[in-house]
């Protein structure tokens, strides 16, 4: 009889394309979902948590970059349904509007939290699960309601501690492009489906434009491209002209708004569509500067498309305009964390009634980068104060000393690790990025005294402190042990 193969052990891998987020990103990440949240409802928007799990009917068909089997989204079969993860928090939205729309106020005005997951082709600095932060207002076509999509985004990234200069909300419209693709002939107004693949393609190269440049989108214009990994990507195969007319509008952007507007109004000439967006934008201006958001924070760009299908007029994109360095050492500005528009038919796919709707999407994970590029300052947040042991008989002692801290709001532990060797015990609370190590044996226990190890300072003084400085603030000192809250908060006050 043959011996039965010894079952593999699994390989302990985070799956391609996902990750693991510890500690302190996740508390970073709390409070800035806190802060932004703050400012959604500030201006009035009621929170909502959706289902994680869609049909694949109700998701609908919108991706950009479509390059996988099951057209870019998570999907698996059930009872004769296609199910799948949420590819983001705006198509679910439409679903939950559709069904319980009796009950919600008109308009319905809501904002989401939560991850979303796209099964797209991984790489650097992209991830097939992220969090995204919605904010959307449902039933209402007044243009007023994207001006306060683009003034609620521009307050929300400076709660989130992004500086006025530190960004720019750029504002197109999707109307213009329609106009421009109308003069390209490549849309007919009166069949929604007359070259819709080639508009498909000829969308997601716009939306490329940053990352790839004019020549190269130029290429997925016309034939196609081949990247940098040998990967070809098939392209719209228009004419020279029509190629000519679709760069117009990607570089058509001024050194005033009013020359931009001008250059747009020159190239949709003859399609109605095409002059409505224009006028959009034009309003859209008017009232963000009304308010006090003037073109260092909201401006008009033109190449802003936005790579989602549903978009049907204002388009919004949120970047960040302070440089970072790249992986290769090189400078570049950080780019996009946000981006949203107006989408008047997503909804009508249930009710079969047009409902209009706008909103804005930030990028939690995009954000939270961001921050981390533009802060000097360490990304790790302190870790508990470490209480040692140095005599495992008096646990009772060191369980008492940690209750003590936490009931003033401290956070403490005892070491739960083998406390004989005690250089072990500081390794761990070096780990644990601890601010201070408490120390107490029976001989502070008879002198009334205990111990406190400033770890923070301690390694600051490794680092090169001159003997002034450690004689003037050693690293640890010796306190009564009635004085332990007050003596640990001036330790914590002077190391924050």
């Amino acid at each position: 009889m043959s011996k039965l193969k010894k079952q593999p052990r699994p390989k302990a891998e985070t799956p391609k394309g996902f990750r693991d987020y510890f500690g302190y990103e996740l508390i970073q990440r709390q409070k800035l979902l806190n802060d932004i949240s703050e400012v959604y409802q500030l201006y009035g928007f009621s929170a909502l948590e959706s289902s994680a799990v869609e049909t694949v009917e109700a998701l609908g068909k919108f991706l950009p970059d479509i390059d996988r089997p099951n057209e870019g989204v998570f999907a698996w079969e059930e009872d004769d349904t296609w199910l799948a993860l949420r590819y983001d928090l705006t198509a679910p939205l439409a679903r939950v509007y559709s069904q319980f729309r009796n009950d919600l106020p008109n308009p319905y005005r809501r904002y989401s939290m939560g991850p979303v997951w796209r099964n797209e082709k991984p790489g650097l600095g992209r991830y097939r699960q992220f969090y995204q932060c919605d904010a959307d207002t449902v039933g209402s076509s007044n243009l007023a309601a994207d001006v306060e999509i683009c003034t609620l985004l521009c307050d929300a990234l400076e709660a989130a501690g992004i500086s006025r200069g530190d960004y720019i909300v750029k504002v197109n419209n999707r109307k213009i492009l329609n106009g421009v693709m109308e003069v390209a002939g490549l849309l007919k107004p009166d069949d929604v489906d007359y070259k819709i693949n080639e508009r498909g393609t000829v969308l997601r190269a716009i939306d490329k434009l940053d990352r790839l440049g004019v020549r190269n989108i130029s290429e997925l214009l016309g034939r196609g491209r081949k990247d940098d990994s040998g990967d070809f990507t098939k392209g719209a195969n228009l004419s020279e002209e029509q190629i000519k007319i679709i760069l117009s509008f990607v570089q058509s952007k001024g050194s005033t708004a009013t020359e931009t507007i001008r250059n747009l109004t020159d190239l949709v000439k003859g399609s109605a569509v095409g002059l409505a967006g224009v006028n959009e934008l034009e309003t859209i201006l008017e009232l963000t500067e009304s308010q006090g958001y003037m073109s260092d924070q909201v401006y008009l760009d033109p190449s802003v498309v936005r790579g989602l299908g549903y978009y049907t007029g204002p388009v919004y994109e949120a970047e960040l305009t302070f440089q970072v360095f790249d992986e290769t050492g090189g400078k570049r500005s950080f780019g996009s964390v946000a981006g949203g528009g107006r989408y008047d038919d997503l909804i009508k796919r249930f009710t079969g009634q047009e409902v209009p709707a706008t909103g804005i999407s930030i990028g939690v994970d995009r954000l939270m980068a961001a921050l981390a590029a533009n802060d000097d300052r360490s990304t790790e947040l302190n870790g508990p104060v470490i209480v040692t042991v140095m005599d495992k008989g008096m646990l009772a002692s060191y369980q008492n000393i940690a209750s003590e801290l936490r009931s003033a709001g401290i956070a403490a532990e005892v070491y739960m690790g083998n406390p004989k060797n005690f250089g072990n015990q500081l390794k761990y609370a070096d780990k644990r990025n601890s601010p201070i190590a408490i120390i107490e044996g029976s001989e502070e226990i008879g002198k009334g005294v205990i111990q406190l190890k400033d770890l923070l300072l301690g390694s600051e003084i490794a680092k090169g402190a001159t003997l002034e400085q450690w004689k003037s603030q050693p690293a640890q000192t010796e306190v009564l042990r009635g004085n332990l809250v007050a003596e640990v908060r001036k330790i914590l006050n002077r190391d924050r």
